[in-house]
């Protein structure tokens, strides 16, 4: 909003000092991360008290964990402070016309509503045994339904897939092999180190692949020509499992004080260079990676999410005085995923994500080793301690802080070899 008012003032000619700066990308995006860290700890701490008033507060299974008893009562639904935090200065400061920005507040939107609607239902299920005089026990049975879950995932995974797929405003520059012709419009000319380079605008539906030379694949050619014209469908289901695993690798991974919170800030780091360097094409030039038009803008909106998570950690740091719950874990994982779909790097998810993707491949690997012997030898058997990931170190005794900090350390790792693909094939 005040972005397009600043625009006003501009085309109106109206001039005060400082007001420049709003043409800046690199200005709105540190602006951003400013607001968001201020609406997060200031806010924060009033909505901690409001759930507190409420008595909103998370319930502890008994998995014989140190420490778990201690956690009883935080209060839970803190999500809403990462989603205030996002929206406040992406609606303030990003430009509303571009389809990133509002693809990226309807993915916030949609998934804070999802991890909301699920956390209010375990609430009302507690308060009910309590006003049954009968004893409350956390289960699976007592939020919204897993069907529900993938359902509303799956949705927004169809509404962006469609978006990115179809809309007009979504494309990317391919070089023009060649000179053209003369009068071809469909043609971009662009000066390039004292040359000139040509550029035709493409809605082909690519991705980068890391590590290889010519580093661009299309999805349709994962079909037969024949069946390259509903090359849509498979773009749209692509996207769907993307959103979908990563959203409920988010979820997983939200079982110690601030783990999920600065994972995410760490992983939002990563897409923000990705967005930011695809979005200039001077910089994307130079790197050799596809320009893609407008997307500098969503560099604001990522700003606004590490600035969201890092306020956040604030208060959700052990010992944490709140928990984010599946508002926050579920949107966040979404959110990420979202970002990388936009940007052509989904292929480095299980990179950047590494920690989202070990800790559901943990619990898949436990499960089904534990289905399979039982089945075969009539006793389950198990490859952790416990699962997710997490919970094998606690119990192997490691402290929750110990545990935090060497994931965020595995995170940065991982987020700086994503970062090196730039340059590295």
């Amino acid at each position: 909003m005040l972005y397009h008012l600043f625009e006003w003032f501009r085309t109106e000619g109206i001039r005060f000092p400082g007001s420049s700066l709003f043409q800046f990308i690199t200005f709105r995006v540190l602006l951003a991360v400013i607001l968001s860290l201020i609406v997060s700890t200031l806010v924060g701490k009033r909505i901690i008290n409001f759930l507190k008033r409420k008595q909103i507060g998370e319930s502890v299974r008994d998995l014989g964990l140190a420490g778990e008893h201690t956690k009883k009562g935080t209060p839970t639904m803190g999500g809403l402070i990462i989603i205030l935090a996002i929206l406040i200065p992406t609606l303030l400061l990003a430009n509303l016309e571009k389809v990133y920005i509002r693809l990226m507040i309807l993915s916030t939107v949609w998934l804070g509503a999802i991890g909301f609607l699920d956390d209010y239902l375990k609430i009302r299920a507690k308060r009910r045994a309590q006003e049954k005089g009968v004893a409350y026990k956390k289960g699976d049975d007592d939020g919204l339904a897993g069907k529900a879950k993938i359902f509303g995932q799956v949705m927004l995974g169809i509404i962006v897939g469609a978006t990115l797929y179809f809309s007009p405003s979504v494309k990317t520059w391919r070089e023009y092999q060649g000179v053209p012709k003369a009068g071809d419009t469909t043609v971009i000319a662009r000066e390039v180190n004292n040359r000139t380079k040509y550029f035709v605008e493409a809605k082909d539906p690519i991705t980068t692949i890391p590590f290889v030379k010519n580093h661009e694949f299309n999805y349709s050619k994962l079909l037969p020509e024949s069946l390259r014209a509903y090359s849509w469908v498979l773009y749209i289901l692509i996207v769907i499992f993307i959103i979908t695993a990563v959203s409920n690798g988010s979820n997983i991974t939200d079982g110690l004080d601030g783990l999920t919170t600065g994972t995410s800030a760490l992983i939002g780091v990563c897409l923000g260079i990705f967005a930011y360097a695809s979005g200039n094409f001077i910089l994307a030039d130079y790197l050799n990676v596809m320009y893609i038009p407008n997307l500098a803008e969503l560099a604001i909106f990522i700003g606004a999410m590490i600035g969201a998570c890092i306020g956040f950690l604030w208060y959700n740091s052990y010992p944490a005085q709140v928990f984010m719950g599946d508002t926050g874990s579920l949107m966040l994982g979404g959110v990420i995923a979202a970002l990388a779909i936009i940007v052509h790097k989904e292929l480095l998810i299980p990179i950047f994500c590494g920690v989202f993707l070990v800790e559901n491949l943990s619990v898949m690997l436990q499960v089904g080793y534990f289905k399979y012997t039982k089945k075969k030898y009539g006793e389950g058997k198990r490859i952790f301690l416990m699962s997710p990931l997490h919970h094998h170190y606690q119990k192997l005794g490691y402290h929750e802080s110990k545990i935090v900090t060497r994931f965020w350390i595995v995170t940065i790792l991982c987020v700086v070899f994503s970062i090196v693909t730039l340059k590295l094939r």
